[in-house]
């Protein structure tokens, strides 16, 4: 008889948004979290590991509640007792991802890929960032194409989460790089990947934007957020805003809201229902 070892829960990311899904595992203290997408179909799921109960019924019943609490419908729950193998079974999903021209983002147990010039290696973890989603996804492309023209000589990465943003734009040249994060776990992930990729930068914990500026700004969080922090995260700006998180129905608003700020709108990127928003001083 296997050992077993952990409940897995895994909601689709079409099906609950990133806080809230931060929020179970919060509630239930869950022992780690990802965000994967399946090699064959491409679907993209926020996933997250919990200790086993005694009473699993029990502790089925109260996630799958908790769940559908957050507006998550049943059928997007999908709820798991894994065996003693699951901590190596899950990577048989993950593949190293090519990304824009030259980036390649993998776990540690995937091989690089050898047409790529930018190797970035991130463990899937609790803090969110692993490349996966389409808003991480655009965001590593318009820093790549800001990065190719002229490596910035100063970036904030706010919400930086695992940290990937910030460290992708360090292989690529980036300088006085600061990442600020509200969240513990994330902001002792953002040193720990930035140690294995050998760039340097500060990991700050806080909700608001410093108070220096910074050529170039990077936020990947959500659409409310990004609205709350406009006046603060736009003074922060030297030369170059990349606003992500937002669909693309909110496009507009965000726009709106950041040139009322002094800034103007350079580009947009689009990747399924989600967007890229980019701003010059």
């Amino acid at each position: 008889m296997q050992n077993v070892t952990c409940v897995e829960l895994r909601i689709p990311f079409k099906a609950i948004s990133e806080d809230a899904f931060a929020q179970l595992k919060s509630a239930f203290d869950a022992l780690g979290g990802s965000e994967e997408s399946d090699v064959l179909t491409g679907e993209a799921a926020h996933v997250a590991w919990f200790e086993v109960s005694d009473n699993q019924e029990e502790q089925y019943l109260r996630l799958k509640t908790a769940a559908q609490v957050l507006g998550v419908h049943e059928q997007d729950i999908h709820i798991t007792t894994l065996s003693d193998d699951w901590a190596t079974a899950w990577q048989d999903h993950w593949t190293a991802m090519p990304i824009g021209k030259s980036l390649c983002v993998r776990p540690s147990f995937c091989e690089a890929l050898p047409d790529r010039a930018i190797d970035v290696v991130l463990d899937p973890g609790q803090a969110f960032g692993t490349g996966t989603h389409p808003t991480t996804y655009l965001c590593l492309e318009a820093i790549e194409d800001y990065c190719t023209k002229q490596p910035p000589q100063s970036l904030l990465d706010m919400g930086a989460g695992s940290g990937l943003l910030a460290i992708a734009a360090g292989k690529m040249g980036a300088k006085d790089i600061v990442c600020i994060d509200y969240d513990p776990l994330s902001v002792e992930a953002c040193k720990v990947n930035a140690d294995i990729n050998d760039v340097s930068l500060s990991s700050i914990l806080g909700d608001t934007p410093a108070t220096r500026t910074f050529e170039l700004v990077v936020a990947n969080i959500l659409f409310q957020p990004l609205l709350d922090m406009a006046q603060p995260l736009a003074a922060s700006v030297e030369k170059h805003l990349i606003l992500s998180g937002i669909l693309d129905s909110q496009v507009e608003a965000l726009i709106a809201a950041y040139q009322d700020q002094g800034l103007s709108h350079a580009r947009t990127r689009l990747k399924e229902e989600w967007a890229v928003v980019e701003f010059i001083r």
